[in-house]
């Protein structure tokens, strides 16, 4: 059986889990310590041994020890194809993973800037507010990224023409925006409709209501 090493609110952690449900795979997950006062400390001694990088998510299946989310997505549709999650077609692959670049490296960087909002405050007031106020310029960027995906989506139900990895890692980027305190996307009715037609998706509902359980239970609450 594939062995998954995930943390709680790991949102790469949580894409591959996402993606092990879409594809009807059974997988056995371990849970990595995590608290928000050390982060993913103490490290997990697989972790340690396999990731250079010390991170979540790590996998192995029938021996192979693989990580980094897009690595063990791009695995898992290779040696289990059906149902697929990328693009057969050589330019929508491109596209889809042109996306969830996107998702991970571009897009969660103002994500990262608004992440103070689940961690103790800082004892000192300078630097707390010098967070509120990277907070408000991530929270700008974030919008120009929420039109964007709202004209993808005028006329689509996925961002490709399909439900793919894409869909997948912009979703859970969008999601830990949303957790951090970030408004609805009202102002942007296709990018709220695509949001709440993930959202009803088993595989995806199961993660989501997994990760609010675990803000409930690690996260201050304000």
């Amino acid at each position: 059986m594939i062995r998954l090493f995930s943390g709680p609110l790991s949102l790469f952690s949580r894409k591959v889990e996402i993606a092990l449900a879409e594809k009807g795979l059974a997988f056995d997950r371990e849970m990595v310590a995590f608290t928000q006062e050390r982060g993913y400390e103490p490290k997990h001694p697989t972790v340690l041994a396999i990731n250079p990088k010390a991170q979540v998510p790590v996998m192995i299946d029938d021996g192979l020890e693989v990580h980094e989310s897009t690595v063990i997505l791009e695995y898992l549709e290779d040696r289990y194809p059906t149902p697929p999650l990328y693009p057969r077609c050589a330019v929508e692959r491109a596209k889809c993973r042109l996306l969830e670049l996107t998702a991970d490296e571009i897009m969660l960087v103002p994500v990262a800037g608004i992440m103070y909002r689940t961690e103790p405050p800082h004892p000192h007031p300078d630097i707390q507010e010098d967070r509120v106020e990277a907070g408000r310029r991530a929270e700008a960027e974030l919008l120009r990224h929420y039109s964007d995906l709202n004209n993808r989506l005028d006329g689509r139900d996925y961002l490709l023409t399909e439900f793919t990895v894409a869909d997948i890692a912009i979703f859970m980027t969008l999601l830990f925006a949303r957790r951090l305190k970030w408004p609805d996307f009202t102002d942007y009715p296709n990018l709220d409709s695509w949001f709440d037609r993930m959202g009803a998706r088993p595989a995806v509902a199961k993660v989501a209501a997994e990760i609010a359980k675990a803000d409930r239970q690690l996260s201050p609450q304000t």
